[in-house]
């Protein structure tokens, strides 16, 4: 069985294409031209260069050694935090803007969360010359001003949606709006392994660098080219989706992913919607969603951003329910605790998303000589405001 996405963009029962009438023209260009493009000899050199000269590619796969003593195992962070503009988005965004431009594109469009997909996109539009509006919920405008302001001096245009929850559903849902009425000229970046195929297995292979390199570097330094455990947060799932990509097949790599429990998965402030949604349509994919039994979305709830949204990408569903991963719910209250973990043992200042990550380790039992490699998919500025806020609530003693 493979866990890749098949000729028609289904994992297993999870992802497709539902999309408005309007949009079929383009989304499918985009899926007859995606594959030749980014496979060519000629979009790999232009590609790989950026990734080592501006994203600053390959990140380091670090051995936290007092963390590997805390928990009993051989504990390696791959640090996405050290790239270009701060996270592991930049991968993604680099190669859609060559995508967009080999594509005879003029426009760029995103949304965004906890906003460094948005950052990452007005970063390469700079670099592109090209026009950028970026979609942003109103509430993660306030929460994330920083990322607001640094999109803003890259030029791009940041527009704050005030519908909904104002969120990045919301968010999202504007960005679709605005894709609609300019189907021609406009090329969505979208930053997740969300939406209608062929997006999220366009953006998994964007992103699978960061599994290539952890080969590479787990070969140098185990001697073997695979960890029998990676971890990774999932909101949408684009980090998760690269730290897996190549090893999803490989049944001797346990997976293990760490969504948004909010407040709880059984109170209604929560963004679980592995654990607690079921399957519809959202975005053009069929995914879990949290969503009421007629249809009707439910509003998601998270400390983090990024991780503050109804649903989760069509390949991290299917492994899901196939089993393939072990998904754990991490309430806010202890992402925050494994946050202050990692920055007073090991001197990293996480995101929130990542956060999330380092929150299973407690959670799980390992072997002493067990290789985990766990994804730090952003660094930590973005949330000081929100780390400052919970100081007072860390349990010092237990670090």
């Amino acid at each position: 069985m493979s866990y890749q996405a098949d000729e028609h963009g289904f994992y297993g029962s999870y992802g497709g294409a539902y999309i408005p009438e309007i949009l079929y023209k383009t989304v499918n260009t985009l899926r007859e031209r995606y594959l030749p493009i980014i496979e060519s000899d000629d979009f790999q050199r232009e590609y790989r260069a950026l990734l080592r000269d501006y994203a600053g590619r390959p990140t380091p796969l670090y051995y936290a050694a007092r963390m590997s003593r805390k928990y009993g195992c051989r504990l390696y962070l791959k640090r996405e935090d050290l790239n270009h503009t701060g996270a592991h988005k930049i991968n993604n965004a680099v190669g859609q803007i060559l995508l967009a431009r080999r594509m005879g594109k003029k426009r760029i469009i995103a949304e965004t969360g906890a906003g460094q997909h948005g950052v990452a996109t007005a970063t390469v539009c700079a670099l592109a010359g090209m026009p950028c509006r970026v979609y942003m919920g109103a509430t993660d405008v306030e929460r994330q001003r920083t990322n607001v302001e640094r999109m803003r001096m890259l030029g791009a245009e940041v527009y704050a949606v005030e519908s909904g929850n104002k969120t990045l559903k919301d968010a999202t849902n504007e960005a679709i709006r605005d894709w609609c009425c300019h189907p021609d000229d406009t090329f969505y970046i979208i930053g997740s392994t969300v939406g209608p195929h062929p997006y999220p297995d366009l953006v998994a292979r964007l992103q699978s660098v960061i599994s290539e390199e952890i080969k590479i570097q787990l070969a140098e330094r185990e001697g073997r080219d695979y960890p029998d455990r990676l971890i990774a947060c999932v909101g949408g799932g684009s980090n998760a989706a690269g730290t897996i990509y190549h090893y999803l097949d490989d049944e001797r790599v346990s997976i293990v992913l760490a969504e948004a429990g909010g407040l709880g998965t059984d109170t209604p402030q929560t963004a679980a919607s592995l654990s607690l949604g079921t399957p519809g349509i959202l975005h053009g994919s069929k995914i879990k969603l949290m969503q009421t039994d007629d249809g009707q979305i439910t509003e998601p709830y998270s400390i983090s951003a990024g991780l503050d949204y109804p649903g989760t990408g069509p390949l991290h569903c299917n492994l899901y329910e196939s089993g393939r991963a072990n998904v754990l719910a991490v309430t806010d209250a202890e992402a925050l605790q494994a946050a202050f973990e990692l920055t007073r043992l090991e001197g990293i200042i996480p995101a929130l998303e990542s956060s999330h990550a380092l929150a299973t380790l407690p959670k799980l039992t390992f072997k002493t000589d067990e290789v985990v490699v766990l994804t730090v998919s952003g660094r930590g500025d973005k949330d000081m405001n929100t780390y400052l806020k919970h100081k007072d609530e860390i349990d010092y003693n237990a670090i």
